[in-house]
């Protein structure tokens, strides 16, 4: 498990090119162990997701990046299965609306951060203001910044500043107790064009597909270039980022299972411990529960 996990970490410093990661990496694991391998995942997170919410120090937020078909609500769905729905929650984030346009970037990410003890899923994010912007920068001009009225504006300097933005924002939630797990899910264009097949093939999942994926397709090389960018400036030993084959969906869920766990375990949670006088205090209501 350390192993591949350390494979797919992107911290500060670390060089990389995501050509030189194979999306249809599978380790040691087969397929037809997959489903007995994410359930006991799944118990064991799911064990110590209680731990987590009654310490009530720290929360988590688990943020998926990827392209079009990549499997992210499936990864989601299978890998978050098993947790307490009352200490998780998923936001998915589509095109701002006029009124998150009217403030500020993270406004509207920041409102749905989870609080402590809990479990935070982000479907797309803040990142998408570095992504989906980076290959249409014209719709920074929906934002309403000052100074920035043309596309003549969006200088390396103003993309700098955003990075900054982010890597502020996250450094301020991980020394407030917020740990941050971001997933990268890599999927070859060949892969994308099969589930896209797929997708028109199969009336049930008809809707899944849309003609506006297609044509960001056409930008498959932009995006790519805007992932790598946005990994490079954003990726910290605080805030990682985890690039995830995605090629084979059943050993993309283990991984995201894997590395969840292990980065829950990393916080050495434990049940709170009362005062010596409340313990007293439950003896004592005990004690009269039992003569009722």
């Amino acid at each position: 498990m350390k192993q591949f996990i350390d494979a797919f970490k992107i911290s500060n410093g670390r060089k990389f090119s995501l050509k030189d990661f194979d999306t249809a990496f599978t380790a040691e694991y087969k397929k037809d162990e997959a489903g007995k391998i994410l359930e006991e995942l799944i118990r064991k997170t799911a064990t110590i997701q209680e731990e987590l919410y009654a310490d009530r120090q720290y929360s988590l937020l688990i943020i998926f990046q990827a392209m079009d078909a990549a499997g992210k609500d499936g990864a989601i769905e299978h890998t978050m299965s098993g947790l307490n729905p009352q200490g998780c929650q998923v936001f998915n984030f589509k095109q701002p609306s006029s009124e998150e346009y009217a403030h500020d970037f993270l406004w509207r990410h920041y409102k749905a951060l989870p609080e402590r003890g809990h479990i935070g899923i982000h479907n797309r994010s803040h990142y998408e203001n570095v992504l989906v912007t980076k290959v249409h920068p014209e719709l920074i001009l929906n934002e309403n910044i000052p100074g920035i009225h043309s596309l003549k504006k969006l200088t390396n300097d103003f993309w700098d500043e955003r990075y900054n933005s982010i890597r502020a924002f996250e450094k301020h939630l991980h020394h407030n107790g917020t740990v941050i797990v971001k997933f990268f899910l890599n999927l070859s264009k060949d892969e994308q064009k099969e589930r896209f097949i797929k997708r028109i093939d199969d009336p049930e999942k008809n809707w899944k597909f849309s003609a506006d994926d297609l044509k960001e397709r056409e930008f498959w090389n932009d995006y790519m270039q805007a992932y790598e960018k946005a990994i490079k400036e954003t990726a910290t030993p605080e805030n990682p980022w985890y690039i995830i084959p995605a090629d084979k969906k059943w050993f993309t869920r283990i991984a995201i299972s894997e590395i969840i766990l292990h980065t829950i375990e990393g916080l050495k949670l434990k049940y709170p411990v009362l005062p010596k006088a409340e313990k007293a205090k439950l003896e004592e209501i005990k004690a009269g529960l039992e003569k009722e």
